[in-house]
Parts: C-alpha cells; sequence; structure tokens
C-alpha cells in the first residue's frame, strides 16, 4: 500500500485546553517519508518537532512533546485522527504551546482531514509489526501486544464512579471505524479534578463545551453523554494518537487494561529500546485496514459495571 498525505491545506483556530488562549493551526500536505512533522512558531522562527517515545516530556494531563527549548502540548487527538485516518505524511504548523482542544474529540481534526482530502504518495508504506508477543505492566495497568494483520485494540477501563465502572470494546482500527465509533469520544474529567486545576492555574481553558465533567454521581454536561461507553472510546482515541509518537506504523493486537499517557509512552519506550526483539518491518503493507473491510471486521464489546 502506498503511504498518504494531504491535497491540501486546510486551517483552524481553537482555544487551548490548558493556557485557555487562541491557538492557531494549519495542516499542510508533506513528502513521501516526511512523517508527522510539527513546525512551531514564535517570534524568532520556527521549532520543528517530530513525534518521538524520547520526545515526550510531560504525561500528567496530557501528552507534551519537546526538544529541551520548546514544548507542544495535548497533541494526542489530532495523533490520533492523523493515525486513524490512514495519514503517513503531514506538516503542522501550530502557533501556542499547545493544540487546540476543539470539543475535546478528534471529530473536527477528522473533520478538516476529509476538507482537505487524502492522496496517495508515489513511495510504498513502511509498518513496523509486532513479531514477538510482549507484555508490559506497572501498577497493575498492562498493555499486552501480540503478532496481527492489522491494527486492533482489546481496551478495558475501570474507574470507581457509578456512572463509568468497568467498560471493555473491542475494535480493529480502520479510517472507517476511527471515524464512526472513536473520533467523537470527548475527553472527560471529575469535578474536584478540574475545581483543583483550575485554582493552581491549569487546564483554564477547559469547560463543559469541551470535556465530559463528573461530579461524585452525575455527568454535569446537560447534553449527556455521546456514547453510553464514551469513557472507554476515548481512552482508545488516546491510545490511538500516542502510538503515533512511535514515528512508525505500528501493527499487532493491543490488549490494554487501565492505560493512559503515561504507561503509553513507557511501552512505546520499552518497545523503541527493543526493536529488533519484537518489531519486524514490513513494507507496501497496511497498519490500518482497507476502508472496505471496516465494518466486517468490528467487533463492539462494551459494558458498564
Amino acid at each position: 500500500m502506498s503511504q498518504t498525505t494531504i491535497h491540501r491545506s486546510v486551517r483552524c483556530t481553537g482555544i487551548g485546553l490548558h493556557s485557555g488562549r487562541q491557538v492557531d493551526m494549519v495542516l499542510r500536505p508533506a513528502a513521501e517519508d516526511t512523517g508527522i512533522l510539527f513546525s512551531l512558531r514564535n517570534g524568532s522562527g520556527s521549532t520543528f518537532l517530530t513525534p518521538a517515545p524520547s520526545l515526550v516530556v510531560e504525561t500528567s494531563l496530557a501528552t507534551v512533546l519537546g526538544d529541551g527549548r520548546e514544548t507542544l502540548a495535548t497533541v494526542e487527538h489530532l495523533l490520533a485522527a492523523i493515525n486513524g485516518m490512514g495519514i503517513d505524511n503531514i506538516h503542522i504548523e501550530v502557533s501556542g504551546k499547545e493544540l487546540p482542544i476543539m470539543d475535546g474529540s478528534a471529530a473536527s481534526f477528522v473533520y478538516l482531514l476529509k476538507q482537505a482530502g487524502i492522496r496517495k504518495l508515489n513511495k510504498s508504506r513502511k509498518v513496523l509489526a509486532i513479531k514477538k508477543a510482549v507484555e508490559f505492566e506497572q501498577d497493575g495497568k498492562y498493555i499486552k501486544a501480540t503478532p496481527y494483520d492489522g491494527l486492533r485494540l482489546d481496551y478495558t477501563i475501570n474507574f470507581a464512579h457509578p456512572l463509568i465502572g468497568r467498560q471493555q470494546m473491542v475494535l480493529e482500527i480502520t479510517p472507517e471505524n476511527f471515524a464512526q465509533h472513536l473520533a467523537k469520544a470527548r475527553t472527560f474529567g471529575f469535578l474536584k479534578e478540574v475545581d483543583y486545576l483550575h485554582a493552581n492555574g491549569l487546564a483554564l481553558g477547559g469547560s463543559l463545551d469541551n470535556a465530559v465533567v463528573l461530579d461524585e454521581y452525575n455527568i454535569l454536561n446537560a447534553e449527556g453523554l455521546r456514547f453510553q461507553d464514551e469513557f472507554v472510546r476515548h481512552k482508545m482515541l488516546d491510545f490511538v494518537g500516542d502510538m503515533a509518537i512511535f514515528g512508525s506504523r505500528l501493527q499487532g493486537h493491543f490488549e490494554v487494561f487501565a492505560s493512559g499517557h503515561a504507561l503509553n509512552n513507557a511501552f512505546l519506550r520499552h518497545l523503541d529500546e527493543n526493536r529488533d526483539l519484537y518489531l519486524e518491518e514490513k513494507v507496501g503493507e497496511s497498519a490500518v485496514v482497507e476502508e472496505s473491510l471496516g465494518t466486517e471486521r468490528l467487533r463492539p464489546v462494551s459494558a458498564v459495571a
């Protein structure tokens, strides 16, 4: 299968979740083998960042990339859209220290990518396929990966909240499935945590317009949930975005329990340090299954305890 990029440039403006400031962003086409390239505009020019596990410098509130001079926060939702929609090469120009949060999901970014159009390039796609089972566990949370012809997630979360509890979903990650089943799932948080963050000058752009917020018993958003299991769907969205930071498309079956940005990155670093043991390169094969197979290979399993 050929590498891809977008047809034309598209622009958007939004609020940064943590700074509360306006962020301007432009998505531009990129040549073969460019990968994902961020250019951070500042007063003296631009700084370029290409995602890699070693460049993740913060994971407590969002995934943050940095090179020792500049940082870029909240990259996971855009990266999820890029990865989920099967785009290999793209240039992202940003003015600000983080990406816009939009509505707290990846839906706006999927819309932008569709508006830009996706085109094939004249070079075969390379993927890194899991060739040997790998298990990575920390504090009872884990990521297990096994060989698989495609990208498939079996994801479970377990929160001690009456409206979340234990939720599980299994999904083949194709452009069609990502757009239909994951892209609209919003980030979520708890009111007591939001109050603490605001009091400490954090999450200044956060609101009910860009996050699902829960108190001890209820959802505070008047419109409610977009899916009954929106919480596990958003965690899967985050995982797809965090996996894009590896720099090459990953192919395999991933069984995930209670992971977040920190464990996702720790897993990627472990995989990166042991490439020869766990990974093999394949050329001309897709880590994202063709669109026509999307719904046929879908097996969602969801439950709320």
